[in-house]
């Protein structure tokens, strides 16, 4: 990350999970905290509910590969103050950091005009989707599984059991109406499928 390039942005603390960065930001009071989606054991949406239990005029800035269309108004909802992809150049990453830091929120223009959309027609842009239902850990699963990941890669993945993995998987086809581990792989294929043509 190239923040440090910029002589006023300094990063005064690091952390590879979400209990060590909830120790960080109560020894080191930053002025901004930048989140990934995808953590060990507590997800990134969970771990900016906590900041904002603890801290709540903290402000925070996610940045993770995961798409942006799928976490984007989720993490402006648990009290994110914005979004940026880590694939995207260094100077919008800087210019993310500014913005959120000046007091704005920051998300890409295509995300900024659904967020608009949804709030002109009186409504939030994810309430017909019957993903609403799940819970951001959940959506996490089902997303890994329509990239066609399996139970043990998503555990890896998400420093879970395999066992924890199966109960989320479980819950979900529950949540979905979905009777099958066959029909719950084609409908979260199906799903992802539709996210990257929308």
């Amino acid at each position: 990350m190239s923040l440090e390039a910029d002589s006023d942005l300094e990063v005064c603390g690091q952390a590879s999970n979400a209990e060590d960065a909830i120790g960080v930001v109560e020894s080191q009071n930053p002025d901004l905290v930048l989140v990934d989606i995808s953590l060990p054991g507590m997800s990134g949406l969970e771990l900016i509910k906590q900041i904002h239990a603890i801290r709540p005029n903290m402000k925070t800035l996610v940045v993770s590969r995961h798409d942006e269309s799928l976490y984007a108004e989720r993490a402006i909802r648990a009290g994110a103050k914005g979004y940026i992809m880590k694939l995207e150049a260094p100077d919008v990453m800087v210019k993310a950091v500014r913005k959120v830091m000046n007091g704005g929120i920051y998300v890409s223009d295509e995300i900024n005009e659904r967020l608009l959309l949804g709030m002109a027609s009186g409504h939030e842009m994810l309430a017909e989707s019957p993903l609403e239902v799940l819970s951001d850990r959940e959506l996490e699963v089902f997303e890994l599984t329509g990239r066609g990941f399996g139970t043990r890669d998503i555990a890896e993945k998400l420093h879970l059991s395999v066992k924890t993995v199966e109960s989320y998987r479980a819950r979900i086809k529950i949540k979905l109406n979905l009777s099958s581990a066959a029909e719950l792989m084609q409908h979260a294929v199906q799903w992802v499928e539709g996210e990257k043509a929308g």
